[in-house]
């Protein structure tokens, strides 16, 4: 599953969720079991490009307005997509930190927006005068 989303501060202006079935690993043996992880292999590559070409679709045109690109879910799939050449753009947006999301659900997405935009403060207690 892929969710993409554009956000104007808090509200999610923008949005998509998508699914496309991959097969889960399988037990079998033998020929079998290279033949499955084929499909399966080519199945995930295919859920890949589907979410490269929502990412083109959806982002690209608002490319000028983002201020981030924050990915969220398994880092690897978020890589090869915006390896996409056609994302070049977005990829020189793309946040550093990684959102750490559940199955992609519109919900799931429009929590995802508060995540983003969150910030981290690091709070350090002073050293004790050495008086």
């Amino acid at each position: 599953a892929v969710a993409v989303g554009v956000a104007e501060g808090a509200e999610l202006v923008v949005s998509k969720v998508d699914t496309r079935y991959v097969q889960g690993r399988t037990a079998a043996g033998g020929w079998s079991q290279q033949r499955f992880a084929r499909r399966r292999d080519n199945q995930a590559k295919a859920a890949l490009g589907d979410a490269a070409e929502l990412a083109v679709r959806l982002l690209l045109p608002e490319a000028d307005r983002l201020a981030a690109v924050v990915g969220g879910g398994d880092r690897r799939a978020v890589d090869t997509v915006l390896a996409d050449r056609r994302l070049a753009l977005l990829a020189a947006l793309r946040a550093e930190r990684l959102l750490d999301v559940p199955e992609p659900r519109h919900a799931v997405l429009v929590g995802a927006v508060a995540a983003a935009r969150a910030v981290r403060i690091l709070v350090r207690d002073p050293a004790p005068d050495a008086g």
